[in-house]
């Protein structure tokens, strides 16, 4: 969605959105995810907004957990962890994102005061990738908890993967198309054709919240509800956006905010801000996923402000 050069009212921090186009997004806010309109307290702490578990970044793939680390923190979650499923902690890392607290895969799993997990994001396939992905489904503390990318194609070859969990309905699946072909061992083009259907069979086999990443994403909630995104643009076809995408969810849920409410407006908030960037004249081409995080911290600020 660009916004013309004279309906450019509102100037902040870089970004250039259209007043009349903020207040109908607050507005829709308010009706459908009314906890990100709420203006946080005086007396807050790190710890009242949730810690999030991200585990994922095999060798070769930190970028993914890191990217949505990052979109975790400038979406509000008080503090985030990082656990990589490799020996050795990637110490360039250190240094990209300080605020941020790296672990092992194998250590971060241990701990007890992580509010919600993100697993999946460049996770691998392997043995030792299923048997993290186990244990985290395993867990006697059960928190909500976001699959995404290589955790979907493990549930994919297994699905009894999900069957170990105590509660399914607080799972989140965030599969694009070829993720959706191999869960319902179909082929893309199948799903395309129909992906209302096929998101509302993914939701029944899962039982799980489903988002089927694309053009207006579509979510369907575990009883079978679907509901169409409208916000977003091309420049969401870019490497790492879905990693963005789930740390923004994650985040949500690490804050406490209901799966119903978390699911939607991560999507909507993921692509309002590929909106806003797009306005602001970054992209839809050449828009990297990591600029999306920046105009997700922007909108949220703005979604406390009176309507």
């Amino acid at each position: 969605m660009v916004v013309s050069g004279n309906d450019r009212e509102r100037i902040m921090n870089g970004f250039q959105i259209d007043n009349e186009l903020l207040r109908q997004w607050r507005r829709l806010a308010l009706i459908h995810f009314p906890t990100l309109c709420q203006p946080r307290s005086a007396h807050s702490h790190k710890g009242t907004f949730g810690t999030l578990g991200i585990v994922g970044g095999a060798e070769g793939m930190a970028g993914s957990i890191t990217l949505a680390g990052m979109a975790a923190l400038h979406c509000g979650c008080g503090k985030v962890w990082l656990g990589f499923h490799q020996p050795a902690l990637p110490i360039p890392l250190l240094f990209q994102q300080p605020e941020i607290m790296l672990s092992t895969a194998n250590r971060l799993l241990q701990r007890s005061d992580i509010t919600a997990w993100v697993i999946g994001c460049g996770l691998g396939t392997e043995t030792s990738a299923l048997t993290k992905l186990t244990e985290c489904l395993q867990q006697k503390s059960v928190v909500p908890m976001l699959l995404d990318a290589d955790a979907l194609n493990l549930v994919a070859q297994q699905p009894a993967l999900l069957s170990s969990r105590q509660n399914q309905q607080d799972i989140i699946l965030t599969p694009h198309l070829g993720e959706a072909a191999r869960l319902l061992h179909c082929t893309i083009g199948e799903i395309q054709n129909n992906r209302y259907q096929a998101v509302r069979c993914l939701a029944e086999k899962y039982g799980a919240w489903v988002v089927l990443k694309g053009h207006q994403s579509l979510i369907a909630s575990p009883n079978g509800q679907v509901q169409q995104n409208e916000t977003g643009n091309a420049g969401l076809a870019t490497a790492g956006s879905g990693d963005v995408l789930a740390g923004i969810i994650g985040s949500l849920l690490a804050q406490r905010i209901p799966p119903q409410q978390a699911v939607y407006a991560g999507v909507w908030l993921h692509g309002a801000a590929a909106d806003i960037l797009a306005a602001s004249e970054i992209g839809p081409i050449g828009l990297c996923a990591g600029e999306i995080a920046a105009a997700v911290r922007w909108l949220r600020n703005r979604l406390t402000e009176p309507v």
